[in-house]
C-alpha cells in the first residue's frame, strides 16, 4: 500500500496483519480520489472503520483541512499511529477509538456538532449491517453532522448477495453514483437535506 497522490505521494503504508482489515487497493482509492479531487482541497474528512487510516491519510497528503478517523481495534489503532509517525503528520488529524455508531451519536449529540464534508466508510465485506446502521444514522439522526452539499461514501462488494445489497436511499442520504472496478464497488450518497 502506498500514498497515491499529493505531499506524500509513493509513500508506503502498513496494514494491520491478518484478515480482519481489509485495506482500500490502491487503484480503488485512486479511482475514489480522481472523483473527488475538486472536494478535498480544505475539506473535513471522517474516515470511518479507518483501519490502516490509507483512505484518510490519502486525503490528508492531497490536502484536507482536517481528518478524523474513527477505528476500535486495536491491531488497526496500533497500525493507524505507526503510519501517522511514518509520515511524520502530528497536525491535521483526530484519532476516536469507538464503535463507528457509538461516535456518530455522541458527535450528532455535542453542543456545536463538526460538519464534514466528504464521510468515508469501509466496514468489514462480512458486517452486512454495519452499513444499512451506519448510512441510516447518517441519514437520520447524525445528519446533522454533515455539512451543506456532503458526499457519503460507502465501499463494499461489487456483487452483493440480495439480502446485503445497500438501498438507494437512507432518510436524507440518496445514492447518486455506483463505481464499479474489480470485486469492490464505491455507492457515493449525497446529502438531500
Amino acid at each position: 500500500m502506498r500514498i497515491i497522490a499529493g505531499s506524500f505521494r509513493s509513500r508506503t503504508l502498513q496494514a494491520p496483519p491478518g484478515l480482519a482489515t481489509r485495506p482500500t487497493s490502491d487503484r480503488l482509492r485512486e479511482t475514489l480520489f480522481n472523483v473527488l479531487a475538486p472536494r478535498i482541497q480544505g475539506a473535513v474528512f471522517l474516515d470511518l472503520y479507518a483501519g490502516s487510516g490509507a483512505v484518510g491519510l490519502e486525503a490528508l497528503s492531497r490536502g484536507a483541512a482536517r481528518v478524523d478517523f474513527i477505528e476500535r481495534a486495536p491491531a488497526a489503532l496500533k497500525v493507524l499511529h505507526g503510519n501517522l509517525e511514518k509520515l511524520g503528520i502530528i497536525t491535521g488529524f483526530r484519532i476516536h477509538s469507538a464503535s463507528v455508531s457509538a461516535f456518530l451519536r455522541r458527535a450528532a449529540e455535542a453542543p456545536k456538532p463538526e460538519h464534514y464534508e466528504v464521510v468515508f466508510l469501509d466496514p468489514p465485506y462480512d458486517a452486512a449491517s454495519e452499513y444499512a446502521a451506519t448510512l441510516g444514522l447518517l441519514g437520520g439522526a447524525a445528519a446533522g453532522l454533515l455539512g451543506a452539499g456532503a458526499l457519503v461514501i460507502a465501499e463494499h462488494r461489487r456483487k452483493e448477495h440480495p439480502s446485503d445489497r445497500l438501498e438507494d436511499h437512507y432518510g436524507s442520504l440518496e445514492r447518486s453514483r455506483l463505481l464499479e472496478q474489480g470485486d469492490a464497488a464505491l455507492s457515493f450518497f449525497s446529502c438531500l437535506k
